[in-house]
């Protein structure tokens, strides 16, 4: 299914580009986000109209989270936890808690930007998260888990 897409998404494409995806793909993520519209003659017209309103939208996307990047590369998070005498904790300390724990210091990120690689954490310890504020913002934030 070909489509428009109406802000830049990574490994896909940028703001304006026509691409092919598969249809459950478009039909189920990105019509209705409204990051794209399918590539038909009226929403080529349509498109060309409001590109200066979509781009100017996209580049105060990409400001704002400019800016809370820099807010998150001086935060310093301690996640405090119960946990065992070998150090290993009792459940695990994932996305939601981090996320959590970094908008009570007064940034606010949401659950789906943290970006954990190798999964929760079970131990305690100092980690390094990375988080993905937009397609082409991403910033690594320290966190240290420590035992009540």
């Amino acid at each position: 299914m070909n489509i428009i897409l109406l802000e830049p998404i990574s490994n896909l494409g940028g703001l304006g580009q026509e691409v092919s995806v598969k249809p459950g793909f478009a039909r189920n993520y990105l019509l209705p986000q409204s990051k794209a519209v399918r590539a038909t003659e009226e929403n080529r017209r349509i498109f060309e109209e409001r590109r200066a309103e979509l781009a100017k939208a996209a580049h105060d996307r990409l400001a704002f989270a400019e800016e809370r990047a820099k807010q998150l590369e001086e935060a310093n998070v301690t996640i405090v936890v119960k946990a065992g005498d070998e150090g290993k904790l009792y459940g695990s300390v994932g996305a939601q808690e981090i996320a959590q724990a970094l908008t009570e210091q007064g940034v606010e990120v949401h659950k789906r930007e943290v970006i954990l690689s190798e999964g929760a954490f079970r131990v305690l310890g100092d980690y390094e998260v990375t988080l993905q504020l937009h397609s082409e913002v991403s910033v690594a934030t320290p966190i240290s888990i420590v035992a009540e």
